[in-house]
């Protein structure tokens, strides 16, 4: 089975940004001057062999989207969504972009603490997979996770509640921004370290697969998505994972979104290659790259390849090129790199893109969006206002989930939790 053909604009090379810092030139890059393809795989989902392409990576993705350029003159009839259905990816993106907008209000107005990761400028890359994921698929989160959450279905009051550390939260306010899990909507979790989803996604798979052959349930067909960075790809869980998912042909698809930095380590200075799908191929899976900044290029790529794992023919390793507009979390000031890379990607916003390639397609009018984006400001100032409102955890809550014998440590012996005793607190208590 091979994906359909999609057109990728040319990677820019990465000197065009190096050399704006000597002598702050703009960019003169014009993204609709070329037709060549992407740097990356050619979509062709049979194995195959790494290409031959420079080891030094052309890297980045360096244009709007040219789906929006190529498609303006066709008729609804031939688009790629339907009205409706692009209405539904719209009102992920501005939630999400506004729900990231909140947070870093709520967090410098002290309603937050710890670390707190924004996904501004990758909701395409959220949207684009999930919103095809039935309810019981299952999605294996990073740490920065509140998006994903989102838009797998968790209400934002839930994912707010989490974050102001609040009992109704998701996670009864004890994971907070980079644990968001729900059982309910099978967001398997958020994870603190870099890699630490991905075996418990291929465990996730295994489970789908096992019950299936094994087991012979016939309605076990579910896909896992495990997303994670591009710091994560030199780690090696992310190597045995991807050796195990292709051994057993597991329904997962492995989701890199490269958004080109690693806190502030540049992902060409991390890896000795940086083009990350190529690594696919290496263990028998397909390896696809897209440009993460295109809902609809990212939405036509993860349509293949978790029908792919549907069917039962396995993994598949999918590179979203894509730009977070925020530094690493929001205690960062992001001061490492180039303004003139970051205003470059503010040029190329997904939901902007979007946007224009709705109204010149005739999917929706500005009112429609317009209602959309009144609508979802009403559920953001609803979920701030919940979890502000709502209680704190009591202190019985504090060892709940912290041991697994609910006899243990942490219970005393008539069954109550050992944190209730004024002597436990103060370190006195004789255990």
């Amino acid at each position: 089975m091979s994906f359909s053909a999609t057109k990728f604009v040319q990677p820019l090379p990465i000197n065009s940004f190096t050399a704006s810092r000597s002598n702050d030139k703009p960019l003169s890059f014009d993204p609709f001057k070329t037709s060549s393809s992407f740097l990356g795989s050619t979509l062709n989902l049979r194995f195959h062999a790494s290409s031959k392409a420079s080891r030094h990576r052309r890297i980045t993705v360096a244009a709007v989207s040219n789906v929006v350029k190529d498609r303006k003159l066709q008729s609804s009839a031939n688009l790629l969504l339907t009205g409706e259905e692009a209405l539904v990816l719209y009102e992920d993106m501005v939630l999400g972009r506004a729900f990231e907008d909140m947070c870093a209000q709520m967090y410098y107005r002290g309603k937050m603490f710890g670390f707190v990761h924004l996904y501004n400028g990758q909701e395409a890359v959220s949207t684009g997979f999930i919103k095809l994921l039935r309810q019981d698929d299952y999605v294996v989160s990073t740490y920065r996770d509140h998006v994903h959450a989102l838009s797998k279905g968790v209400p934002a009051r839930a994912v707010m509640s989490e974050l102001f550390g609040k009992a109704t939260g998701c996670c009864r306010g004890q994971g907070g921004s980079m644990h968001m899990f729900s059982k309910e909507h099978n967001l398997l979790g958020g994870f603190a370290f870099i890699g630490e989803g991905i075996p418990v996604a291929t465990g996730a798979a295994f489970s789908t697969k096992y019950r299936r052959e094994a087991l012979k349930q016939a309605d076990a067909d579910q896909v896992t998505l495990a997303f994670f960075g591009d710091g994560t790809c030199n780690n090696g869980q992310f190597f045995e994972c991807l050796n195990m998912a292709a051994l057993w042909k597991l329904p997962i698809v492995f989701v890199v979104e490269n958004n080109l930095w690693a806190i502030g380590m540049s992902h060409l200075r991390a890896t000795s290659d940086p083009e990350i799908w190529k690594k696919g191929p290496a263990f028998g899976m397909p390896g696809v790259h897209v440009d993460g900044m295109d809902v609809l290029k990212v939405r036509e790529v993860a349509k293949e390849a978790i029908e792919r794992a549907r069917r039962g023919e396995g993994p598949t390793l999918v590179e979203c090129e894509t730009y977070r507009s925020r530094g690493h979390s929001l205690a960062d000031p992001d001061e490492l790199r180039d303004p003139a890379e970051k205003a470059h990607y503010a040029g190329r916003d997904p939901i902007s893109a979007f946007k224009k390639y709705m109204i010149e397609n005739k999917l929706a009018n500005e009112q429609e969006l317009k209602n959309i984006d009144k609508k979802v400001d009403e559920i953001i100032e609803d979920s701030v206002e919940f979890a502000d409102e709502s209680p704190l955890p009591p202190r019985s809550q504090l060892l709940e989930n912290v041991f697994a014998d609910p006899k243990g440590f942490g219970i005393g012996p008539d069954g109550s939790y050992r944190c209730e005793d004024p002597k436990f607190t103060e370190g006195t208590a004789q255990v």
